[in-house]
């Protein structure tokens, strides 16, 4: 009986604790955040294919004299991006993997927002499909691995997680393993890219946040192969 008496008061405060808001609104702003960047990852992807493709549309491959647009284009394409960038998306200028790491060097939350940002996220996203039309030669993996950092910070802030530096490695590792389709590869690229500061508490961050953003790709694309 003397067992039970004490049993029944930690039941209570355990049921308390797991309906508490304060326990479960972080954990469902964390798994939203985390779905979102599935979702953006692979829209941008695509549209990101669709930018490259339609460069080599434009350009076409008969040899004519649309093989010398690219010489206009390009040139043209990057003064925009260029003016864009300083105009509208200060920030925004870099792969976006030094911006990501070294957001999770600062400690004030003023300063990660220079380089973490919702506004960032369309910019980020916005310039690199002007560059892919133009015919930059640029990827999406540094774009993305910035842009999830960004979109699970924002996510934190709402739901008022205080972990940042451990969110900012779980929305690049997310990126990665979504745009990409490529889970371990968003693990690995935590340890590797991110990982001189890796710390052992946010383990369960990455691996939540990489498995609910492959999930959103894989329901959105299914399961398919990417070469770029």
């Amino acid at each position: 009986m003397a067992g039970q008496s004490r049993r029944h008061p930690m039941l209570r405060r355990s049921r308390a604790m797991w309906a508490s808001r304060r326990v479960w609104q972080p954990r469902l702003v964390f798994w939203a955040g985390a779905i979102s960047i599935g979702l953006i990852s692979v829209l941008f992807a695509v549209l990101a294919d669709k930018a490259q493709a339609l460069f080599h549309a434009v350009i076409g491959n008969d040899g004519g004299w649309r093989f010398y647009l690219p010489l206009a284009i390009t040139p043209l394409g990057f003064v925009l991006c260029a003016w864009l960038a300083h105009a509208f998306f200060p920030g925004s200028q870099g792969s976006g993997i030094p911006q990501a790491i070294a957001a999770r060097h600062l400690r004030d939350d003023d300063d990660r927002s220079h380089i973490l940002s919702l506004r960032l996220v369309a910019g980020k996203i916005a310039l690199t499909l002007v560059g892919l039309f133009c015919g930059a030669s640029i990827g999406r993996e540094g774009p993305t691995v910035q842009v999830g950092a960004s979109l699970m910070l924002q996510a934190a802030r709402w739901g008022g997680m205080a972990q940042a530096r451990g969110l900012i490695l779980a929305g690049s590792a997310a990126g990665i393993a979504a745009a990409f389709n490529t889970p371990l590869a968003g693990i690995v690229f935590a340890i590797e890219e991110m990982g001189r500061t890796y710390e052992a508490r946010t383990n369960g961050l990455v691996l939540t946040a990489v498995i609910l953003a492959g999930l959103a790709s894989l329901g959105v694309l299914g399961n398919y192969t990417y070469f770029g």
